[in-house]
């Protein structure tokens, strides 16, 4: 086996999606099975649930999560089926059980139904994962409605509040919350103006929430992506842009959702992190200005 990772580079093939988007239909499909990477039972025995499970980050995370020894909740969106159901087949290729949720986060009821279901099929929770997201470019606020604005803040920042709200009933000492931030959030492009406040919010929310719950014994992170294949910036470009797409990285390539992954587990794990609350975590290829 290799011991060096060796990702795709730019050119790509021009592609765009309609959103939600989906790993099926890239090109080419985005990683998510970490080939150099071997558990060592950091989560054996834990829950985790996972929104935006069936894809991208969030499907790394869900198939690393099962080689350290978890069970997983995967949370997605209806028309992400069939996406889910290749995650399922992955992480039951590890040895544990997979739980297909598909709903909505923007709505309240759903994701207490999803933390209930997940405790209930599943014996407990664990661990949240907070990763479910909608971006779309715009280079100017006028051209953003306010339909797209809500949904926008609904998904990205609204969501994570419901789940952690809905997950808090459940998690106990040693519990994690892992939440998606994304550079955009530290650093504002000027064609991300509602998707970069969003992670901007995300961050400031990961800190305050840490802080609220480090006497009860709960951590909570964030992990900070810059340019990684996934569906999700697939629909927000145009062809154009994913065939250059991740070339301005120093490293001259996007991330791969496999090497983000670790970084989740390291959260999620106590004996990883179990110093570490309230951080922002930055994984951009090689860029230091985040």
């Amino acid at each position: 086996m290799p011991s060096v990772q060796h990702e795709p580079k730019p050119p790509f093939s021009p592609q765009t999606q309609d959103r939600p988007g989906l790993d099926s239909e890239m090109s080419p499909r985005p990683k998510h099975s970490a080939p150099l990477y071997k558990g060592a039972d950091k989560l054996k025995g834990k829950v985790a649930l996972i929104t935006g499970g069936d894809s991208g980050i969030g499907a790394a995370v869900a198939v690393l999560f099962a080689r350290e020894g978890a069970d997983v909740a995967l949370v997605y969106l209806p028309a992400e089926q069939a996406d889910a159901d290749h995650v399922k087949h992955h992480v039951e290729n590890e040895g544990r059980k997979a739980l297909l949720i598909p709903g909505d986060v923007t709505v309240p009821a759903f994701c207490n139904d999803a933390v209930e279901r997940t405790v209930r099929e599943l014996g407990k929770l664990d661990i949240l994962v907070n990763n479910a997201a909608y971006m779309s470019q715009r280079q100017s606020i006028e051209e953003i409605s306010d339909a797209e604005w809500d949904k926008t803040f609904r998904t990205n920042i609204y969501g994570y509040f419901y789940m952690a709200r809905a997950a808090l009933k459940h998690l106990k000492e040693g519990g994690a919350i892992v939440n998606t931030g994304s550079v955009a959030g530290l650093e504002g492009p000027g064609g991300l103006p509602d998707y970069a406040a969003t992670k901007g919010a995300i961050h400031t929310f990961t800190k305050s929430l840490a802080s609220s719950l480090v006497k009860r014994g709960i951590r909570v992170n964030c992990v900070a992506p810059g340019p990684i294949w996934t569906p999700l910036n697939a629909s927000a470009r145009s062809p154009g842009e994913m065939a250059g797409y991740g070339a301005d990285v120093p490293m001259g390539r996007p991330g791969q959702p496999e090497e983000m992954a670790p970084a989740y587990v390291f959260f999620a794990s106590e004996a990883d992190s179990s110093f570490i609350s309230g951080e922002v975590l930055v994984v951009y290829g090689g860029k230091t200005t985040a």
